[in-house]
């Protein structure tokens, strides 16, 4: 065995501390332990010798300290008490047979003691050492005031009345100065927290329309928050904390609220900003007194619900939050067209992430210095005994205090960011439940207009509201009522009251494109637009079946030239490679189109779609499979495949295959193809593009039926097409653009006005 071996052996066979039953001798007695009560009676034996030389000056110290002896001889007896107890006691600390002689026959004595509970005889010494204190205090007053001890004890008030000025003054210095930082701080923790009783709620869960799936959940919360008994007498408990997590405007708040209607329990709002102070510590009061309410308003009405909104700005305690400027997003597609409006929403969503992390700044979340911390602790921490009975008076008559009760608080919790929440916060105890609020399905969209539609007077069929659900795919309860108020304003614009279905399909355009900029093209740009607008129109009309064209303008918004929206008929949860191509297809139109239409020459507008087109494309080759490999892109970045030292070719050959088969090279290969596809498809139907361009430029916007139209030579709501089957119409148009390519290279007005046949 090495030396090392032996020193661990020696270590681990170390006897442990022994228990008191194992010891053969009693343990030794501290300092204190062994002189607190000799230096108590000395103290009292020197405070009568001074008093009795401070009544006679002609007393010395040893003639006053005998004349105390005499008259206090009983200090003595105990001094002589406490001599046997320590002789005693050192004597079981030295010799083990007189300890276990004490310990065999005197045993009865700690079996009748110690029946009594460790919290009783612990309450029972300290009234016993409050009396010997009280019984030596009499005696030395008695000594300073000439009277007798008990007499005495009753003149001490008096003297300490006679100095209360002083003390008064300095008292009411200290509490001034606490006062001025109590009520500062008091002032600072209020606000942020609204507290509405039953009847001040009239929210139910029928007013809350599209997510019924989510408030099937919720309704087995508020079973168990009014009859706990029904999971606790099963050995369960009761789920106290929920998350609603989702895109904005889905109907978080609404349910919170309706919970409480449905409950008839009062219902706690705190404000998002609620914890964010200028002082550390301000949001941890904020913290406890909220929790204090809470608990009181448990016990009052037999349950509360506390409803934090915009959870996430709590924080997170160990990572920097990501949050970039939502503005960024208005430059994502470019100067040209909207081009996350003509692509599938998935497509959209992606490129929308995509760029937040681009431009997202780091930042560190919360709402001060231990306001999270404390609110964890008062989610799941101990509940401590209410009450001064319960704590003081319970405790000094030596009972237990009585446990605290169950408080039926149910923490309700709402964010649109669920990743930037602390781990701890989201743990079971905590946050038991998460549910995610989505966006409404079609049937839910339905059941949301009819909801909103017969607050006011309207002309819709249930025909028109299925279709307006249609067209309105991933619109919110919010986006909802806000299209059907707008839809209101606009009929009383025109002096009516009764909602047409005109008007709501005004106001969803109006909501989705915002309002046009009074501004008008000259005549070569507008060509140039409507060219460029109508080769994304014509590739998602034949090229993409799982999205259908919602409108097509080319009237000038905030942040784009023109645009061609486009709907999902269905909703759909899977995507497929076909899909994404006609996206990609879609978004290389406009430069296949601008290229093919203009000599060669394309705009600066086209930026925003091909970044679109690449985004898609990237994540095809290196993250869907659906491109020429099979590996994934995000998987060989995560373990550092072909990284240095990670790996090298075996030869140079294998080498330069690699390198011409990278990533990048193969997501350029994917859209050159896709793009000579476009530009094919645009040549086989070069009159069909100038003819829904002229539409664009006679109309401006039309809708999806009008581009139908165009297409097939049929009659749409704003569009006749019957025109552009005819061929003198057709050469027409042609002969426009003809000389508007020639204006645009000389930059001049075209020599040929756009031309003016009947339309509907």
């Amino acid at each position: 065995m090495t030396n090392n071996e032996e020193s661990f052996s020696g270590q681990t066979n170390r006897s442990s501390r022994l228990r008191d039953s194992d010891r053969n001798v009693r343990v030794h007695l501290t300092f204190y332990d062994r002189t607190k009560f000799f230096s108590l009676f000395a103290i009292v034996y020197f405070v009568l010798v001074w008093a009795s030389m401070a009544d006679n000056p002609l007393l010395n110290f040893g003639d006053a300290a005998s004349q105390v002896a005499g008259q206090r001889w009983w200090i003595f007896i105990l001094v002589a008490i406490e001599v046997v107890r320590q002789v005693h006691f050192a004597l079981s600390e030295l010799l083990s047979p007189y300890h276990g002689v004490w310990v065999r026959y005197f045993a009865f004595v700690d079996g009748l003691v110690h029946r009594l509970s460790d919290w009783t005889r612990y309450r029972i010494s300290r009234v016993i050492k409050g009396l010997l204190f009280i019984v030596l205090l009499a005696v030395v007053l008695g000594a300073v005031y000439k009277e007798t001890p008990v007499k005495a004890l009753f003149l001490a008030p008096k003297a300490l009345w006679s100095a209360l000025p002083m003390l008064g003054q300095l008292a009411f210095a200290v509490v001034f100065i606490v006062i001025q930082f109590v009520a500062m701080f008091w002032f600072l923790s209020r606000g942020g927290i609204d507290t509405y009783f039953p009847d001040d709620i009239r929210t139910r869960f029928s007013d809350v329309w599209g997510q019924d799936h989510v408030l099937d959940r919720i309704r087995e919360n508020l079973l168990f928050l009014e009859n706990p008994a029904s999971i606790e007498e099963h050995g369960g408990y009761v789920p106290g904390g929920l998350l609603l997590w989702g895109p904005p405007g889905t109907g978080k708040t609404l349910m919170a609220e309706s919970m409480a209607g449905e409950s008839g329990k009062p219902f706690v709002f705190v404000d998002p900003g609620a914890f964010s102070n200028m002082f550390f510590g301000v949001g941890v009061m904020k913290v406890k007194s909220l929790f204090r309410k809470l608990r009181k308003l448990a016990l009052r009405y037999g349950g509360v619900v506390v409803f934090f909104d915009e959870a996430d700005s709590l924080g997170n305690r160990g990572i920097a939050t990501t949050g970039g400027a939502r503005s960024s997003s208005l430059s994502l597609f470019g100067s040209s067209c909207h081009g996350g409006n003509y692509l599938s929403p998935t497509s959209s969503q992606l490129l929308l992430r995509e760029s937040f992390v681009a431009n997202s700044a780091a930042g560190m979340g919360g709402g001060g210095m231990g306001t999270l911390q404390a609110l964890l602790t008062e989610l799941s921490g101990l509940k401590k005994p209410r009450g001064f009975f319960n704590r003081i008076v319970r405790r000094t008559l030596g009972l237990r205090p009585k446990n605290p009760p169950k408080y039926r608080i149910l923490v309700v919790m709402a964010t649109n960011m669920p990743e930037a929440l602390d781990e701890a916060l989201l743990r079971p105890g905590r946050i038991d439940r998460m549910y995610r609020v989505g966006y409404p399905s079609k049937a839910g969209r339905i059941r949301t207009y009819e909801g909103y539609l017969a607050k006011v007077s309207h002309s819709l069929s249930a025909e028109e509201v299925d279709k307006l659900a249609t067209i309105t795919p991933y619109a919110t309860g919010a986006t909802i009522k806000d299209t059907i108020n707008e839809a209101l304003i606009m009929a009383i614009r025109d002096g009516r009251t009764s909602i047409t279905w005109t008007d709501v399909i005004k106001a969803k355009q109006l909501k989705d494109l915002g309002p046009a900029e009074d501004v008008e093209y000259i005549e070569r740009e507008r060509h140039a637009v409507a060219v460029h607008e109508a080769c994304h129109g014509l590739m998602a009309y034949l090229q993409r079946q799982h999205m259908a064209i919602d409108l097509a303008t080319i009237e000038k918004g905030s942040d784009y030239l023109g645009m061609v929206a486009s709907i999902p008929p269905d909703d759909q949860f899977t995507h497929w490679r076909t899909e994404y191509e006609a996206d990609i297809l879609v978004s290389l139109a406009s430069l296949a189109g601008e290229r093919y239409f203009f000599d060669g020459d394309n705009s600066s507008g086209v930026s925003g779609d091909l970044e679109s087109a690449t985004t898609i494309a990237s994540f095809m080759e290196g993250h869907w499979g659906m491109g020429s490999t099979v590996s994934s892109h995000a998987s060989n970045r995560r373990f550092e495949v072909g990284a240095p030292g990670g790996g090298k070719p075996r030869d140079a050959k294998d080498g330069t295959a690699e390198l011409r088969r990278a990533l990048a090279d193969r997501i350029e290969d994917n859209l050159s193809k896709l793009l000579v596809k476009a530009e094919e498809i645009l040549r086989e139907n070069r009159l069909k593009v100038l003819a829904l361009a002229h539409a664009l430029e006679t109309h401006k916007t039309i809708s999806g039926e009008d581009v139908t139209a165009v297409m097939t030579g049929g009659v749409g709501p704003l569009v006749d097409g019957r025109p552009y089957l005819e061929a003198a119409n057709l050469q027409a148009i042609e002969k426009y653009h003809l000389a508007a390519v020639v204006a645009h290279k000389n930059h001049q007005r075209p020599d040929v006005l756009i031309p003016d046949f009947h339309v509907k």
